[in-house]
């Protein structure tokens, strides 16, 4: 049977990262991808999905230099981000965070971004198998090794491959991270019950779109988002430009939910009174452009899907997982990254960056005979980005379209004209309203305090 140190599981951001880190450490390190086909891919890759974008203090997080990202990987720089409520936005042109990036951020071509991890990670030495998947994995507590467990990886071709640690970064589905870990949680309970309740994981579906280009300039260097048009948790939809006169246009809503669940759908404008169900992804697509653009454009003849981006025919559907992360079994030898320990946050669109970094993490502990640090040096790295998503996300938890509104007002108030202050800052003297928003952040906060967001801890596994 084949023998390597490092056996990775997923060939995506935290995937590639790990073997990149792990490789560079002097591991033996393979990867495992299962590739899938993009139209704008020659040849399979990774499960990529655009992301929103990419802002300036995510650079930092994922510990690049901003000048090592190749160009083609940039579509645009970004200025500023807009919210859109029922009948009030905000423009935001800062992010409020220390940054060595010199713009907002920038929207990115993801499977160009992929492929270039993978280019990293083959040159430092990685194997890279994309086109074998990984079925089966066990791990065997009691084994010999003085470096304690050991894995055997059963591969979609029927192959088995033994290794020392197992970073497993498979992503939001999860496709053999809940059967590995439930080794070390069942009977008592699953894994999933954590990263897979329907409850708390959302679905996103994007068009890319091609513009006329008057209506274009109008976002070019900024990502624009509608709040309070649709039902549910988190659910929002979206226009992110691209290269060319190109955008996406998409939302993220949550999985499972029912028209009979909306307690007042009458107040969302992507809503209509002769709806018996809640709208498909590529309706309530059709429905933002027609309010927004309908009276001066025909959708579908100025406005068309560009069949030859994304994952098909230019659409994309993919899972998001909005729970909140949490702890690898470590003294099993195993670390989980990115997507599939549940760092995604439905709130921002984004999870590539805290993907990226704690697959670093995970390689570099693994290669060193270190990865019993792994929970600890994770949650200092990424820790703080997690713990504001998760605070947030509670807060907007039960919004609906008049609470939108009253927020984004309260932010403007916020902004003022003050321009040297962060917007938390600038909270404590904006009035009554914005000192509520900030206590009720600061109490979240207190709450998730001391990596208190992780909802599986380490010490809940059995070995």
């Amino acid at each position: 049977m084949e023998r390597v140190d490092v056996a990775i599981v997923g060939g995506g951001p935290a995937g590639t990262c790990a073997a990149e880190r792990a490789a560079a450490h002097g591991a033996e390190t393979v990867l495992f991808e299962q590739g899938v086909p993009r139209e704008d891919r020659d040849g399979l890759g990774p499960d990529s999905t655009d992301a929103a974008g990419m802002l300036d203090y995510w650079i930092d997080i994922m510990d690049f230099d901003y000048r090592e990202i190749p160009d083609e990987v940039v579509h645009r720089e970004l200025e500023a981000t807009e919210f859109v409520g029922p009948s009030t936005s905000v423009t935001m042109t800062t992010t409020g965070m220390d940054a060595s990036y010199p713009k907002f951020g920038y929207t990115f071509h993801r499977a160009r971004m992929d492929d270039w991890l993978h280019e990293r990670a083959a040159d430092a030495g990685a194997d890279l198998r994309v086109g074998t998947g990984v079925k089966d994995l066990e791990t065997d507590l009691r084994a010999s090794s003085e470096k304690g467990p050991t894995h055997t990886l059963t591969l979609s071709d029927g192959d088995q491959l033994e290794a020392q640690y197992v970073v497993l970064a498979d992503g939001p589905q999860r496709r053999i991270t809940l059967d590995a870990l439930d080794q070390f949680t069942a009977p008592a309970r699953s894994v999933s019950d954590y990263l897979s309740p329907p409850e708390a994981n959302h679905i996103a579906y994007q068009e890319y779109r091609e513009f006329p280009p008057e209506l274009f300039a109008e976002f070019e260097d900024s990502l624009k988002f509608w709040w309070g048009y649709m039902p549910g948790e988190t659910a929002y939809p979206w226009v992110f430009p691209n290269d060319g006169t190109v955008a996406r246009v998409g939302l993220t809503m949550p999985i499972g939910m029912e028209l009979e669940d909306v307690a007042n759908p009458g107040a969302y404008k992507l809503l209509r009174p002769d709806d018996d169900t809640l709208p498909s992804g590529s309706e309530y697509i059709r429905r933002l452009l027609e309010l927004e653009y309908g009276d001066e454009y025909d959708i579908e003849t100025d406005i068309p899907v560009v069949e030859d981006r994304g994952k098909s025919k230019g659409t994309e559907t993919y899972p998001i997982s909005s729970t909140r992360p949490i702890d690898s079994p470590v003294g099993a030898n195993i670390a989980v990254a990115g997507g599939a320990m549940g760092t995604t946050s439905a709130f921002h669109e984004g999870g590539y960056h805290v993907a990226v970094r704690s697959g670093k993490i995970a390689g570099r502990l693994a290669a060193t005979d270190s990865l019993e640090h792994y929970n600890d040096v994770w949650k200092r790295a990424i820790g703080d980005e997690i713990l504001r998503n998760v605070s947030f996300a509670d807060i907007v938890k039960e919004y609906e379209p008049v609470d939108w509104d009253w927020a984004f007002g309260v932010v403007n108030e916020m902004q003022g004209d003050a321009t040297g202050d962060s917007l938390i800052e600038r909270g404590y003297s904006a009035g009554l309203d914005a000192s509520k928003i900030l206590l009720q952040y600061k109490k979240r906060k207190y709450r998730y305090r001391n990596g208190g967001y992780v909802q599986l801890t380490e010490d809940e596994y059995f070995y």
